[in-house]
């Protein structure tokens, strides 16, 4: 489909976008905004990184008083050049935090962020709902398998190589074509395996510069072509930072902009660290009756 598809054609195309979660359909078609918490110590923005959990409950209950549908959790730091750690230390950071979340907030749709199955697996037994895969099982074989088992929502993002060396991966023969047919792909192998709960990531910042992050926004909308709810994580991100040479602190009213541009382009779930001004843009867009 041409990148300039229409507005109508976005709508029409997000008409019938629901998720099983839980036993219950989910419709998407409005907007929705995914908080995140990073129970690691290293995320690139300092005040996105929690460990205690009680600190960690206060942060959730205020991302809900805010307007979050779902909350993002994740113990692995995928920035660029990020150290690895342990499947067992990963699942030291996470596994507390959902249990304490799934108590306090039964109702709350909580989403793991992880690319490897066996941290899913124990989430989902945990508490967590859906499954957040960077690399969308190309790190691990084993990953598909649980979430068939599981019948949670899988969210597939678009990488290549890993969040150690991804920054050298970021060539292309035609970026938006190439991200737009290795998703398609990924959606083919898992109906294979009878996942229907598909929700995509084009996955800015990972293998792709900012000039490439910025073609990317400017055609999102092609992704409309792939018929799945379509998640967008740009909140305070470098391509917004580095453009405007300020900190990930003052990248607020760019990652507004931003998100503003991408539930124009077709975004269905925009996964930020501020949740209040999220559902502020997805209010003021809603407005306008696309």
């Amino acid at each position: 489909m041409d990148s300039n598809i229409s507005r109508t054609n976005l709508t029409l195309l997000k008409l019938h976008q629901t998720l099983n979660i839980k036993g219950n359909l989910y419709g998407l078609n409005e907007p929705k905004v995914m908080g995140v918490i990073n129970v690691t110590p290293d995320s690139f923005y300092t005040s996105s990184r929690q460990s205690n959990i009680d600190h960690i409950l206060t942060v959730t209950d205020k991302m809900i008083e805010d307007g979050a549908s779902f909350i993002d959790l994740g113990g692995y730091s995928s920035r660029p050049g990020a150290k690895d750690i342990t499947i067992d230390e990963e699942l030291r950071r996470v596994i507390p935090p959902i249990e304490a979340i799934n108590r306090e907030f039964p109702e709350l749709i909580v989403s793991i962020d992880t690319f490897r199955s066996r941290v899913a697996d124990e989430s989902v037994s945990a508490g967590a709902s859906i499954i957040n895969d960077i690399s969308a099982g190309d790190l691990d074989d084993q990953m598909v398998d649980v979430v068939a088992k599981h019948h949670v929502p899988y969210i597939i993002m678009h990488m290549k190589g890993t969040p150690q060396n991804m920054v050298q991966k970021a060539e292309y023969n035609d970026l938006v074509k190439d991200v737009v047919f290795a998703l398609s792909s990924k959606i083919e192998l898992l109906a294979e395996k009878g996942i229907p709960d598909i929700i995509v990531d084009p996955g800015f910042g990972f293998a792709k510069n900012i000039e490439q992050n910025f073609e990317l926004l400017s055609k999102l909308e092609a992704l409309s072509t792939l018929e799945r709810p379509m998640l967008v994580g740009l909140s305070r991100k470098s391509m917004i930072y580095k453009t405007l040479n300020i900190e990930p602190e003052q990248a607020l009213n760019g990652t507004t902009v931003v998100n503003t541009l991408a539930l124009l382009k077709g975004a269905s779930i925009l996964r930020v660290h501020d949740v209040k001004e999220a559902v502020e843009v997805v209010k003021l867009v809603n407005k306008l009756n696309l």
